[in-house]
C-alpha cells in the first residue's frame, strides 16, 4: 500500500515492512514469507519479547550485516540467538531516536485491565518519515497517553485477550483520529478476520477512515 512518501506491506499478526527513500524498516517481523528474504532491513523495531514480536528465525530471513535492533532492553540478551555483535538501541518512552532522518519517537504500550504486559515491558513506535508518521500501537490497551499521539497512520492490535478489542481499538483511532487506521495483532494464532472487519466498521461510524489491508510479506 503506497501512503505519500512510504510504501506499507503488512507481514500478518503485527509486522510490517515500510520503505522509504530506498530503505527497508521492518517492525516485529513475524512467519514472513519466501519473498521477504528479498528485503534485507536496514532498520528492525521491536516492541517487546514476546515469541510472536520478537521471532529470531524471521529476523535471520531479513538481516545483513549493518542491519541496526531498536527495542526494549529486555530483548537485548535475546538478540544473541541472531548473532553477536549487533547494533541494538535501547528504546525507552518520551527517547526519539535519529536514523538515517528518520525520527523514531518511543511511546508507551501496556495492559491497564490484563497480566500480559506490563507498564514498562514493551513499547509503541511513532516513525516520522520526512514529515509522514506512522504509529505502531505495540501490544497495549487504551491508555491515556494516547492523548499525545500525533499520527497520520495508526496500526492498533484488534484481537482482544491479550490486547484491545475490536471495540476498545476503535476507542484508541477516536482519540488518536490518524489519517487512516489499520487493525493489527491477527490473522496468525489470534485474532480473526471479524475482529478487523468490526473495527473498519466502527471506525467509519465515528467519521475515522479505516482500512483492513491484505498480508504480502
Amino acid at each position: 500500500m503506497q501512503y505519500k512518501n512510504i510504501e506499507i506491506k503488512w507481514g500478518g499478526h503485527s509486522g510490517f515492512l515500510i520503505k522509504h527513500n530506498g530503505m527497508n524498516i521492518f517492525i516485529d517481523p513475524f512467519k514472513l514469507n519466501e519473498e521477504s528474504s528479498m528485503f534485507k532491513a536496514d532498520l528492525i523495531l521491536i516492541t517487546h519479547g514476546h515469541w510472536d514480536h520478537f521471532s529470531v528465525e524471521d529476523i535471520k530471513r531479513i538481516i545483513k550485516n549493518d542491519t541496526k535492533f531498536i527495542g526494549p532492553s529486555e530483548i537485548l540478551s535475546q538478540t544473541r540467538q541472531v548473532k553477536d555483535g549487533i547494533d541494538f538501541e535501547i528504546a525507552e518512552p518520551e527517547n526519539k531516536i535519529n536514523f538515517n532522518e528518520i525520527i523514531i519517537e518511543v511511546v508507551n504500550a501496556y495492559n491497564v485491565n490484563k497480566p500480559f504486559h506490563s507498564k514498562g515491558d514493551g513499547v509503541g513506535y511513532v516513525i516520522d518519515f520526512s514529515g509522514v508518521k506512522v504509529y505502531h500501537a505495540g501490544d497495549t490497551d487504551v491508555i491515556p497517553e494516547m492523548n499525545n499521539i500525533k499520527t497520520d497512520i495508526a496500526l492498533l492490535p484488534v484481537s482482544g485477550k491479550f490486547t484491545m478489542t475490536s471495540d476498545e481499538a476503535a476507542k484508541a483511532a477516536e482519540i488518536i483520529h490518524p489519517d487512516l487506521a489499520i487493525p493489527i495483532h491477527l490473522g496468525s494464532h489470534i485474532g480473526e478476520k471479524t475482529d478487523a472487519e468490526r473495527f473498519v466498521k466502527l471506525c467509519k461510524e465515528k467519521g475515522i477512515n479505516a482500512k483492513l489491508i491484505e498480508k504480502e510479506i
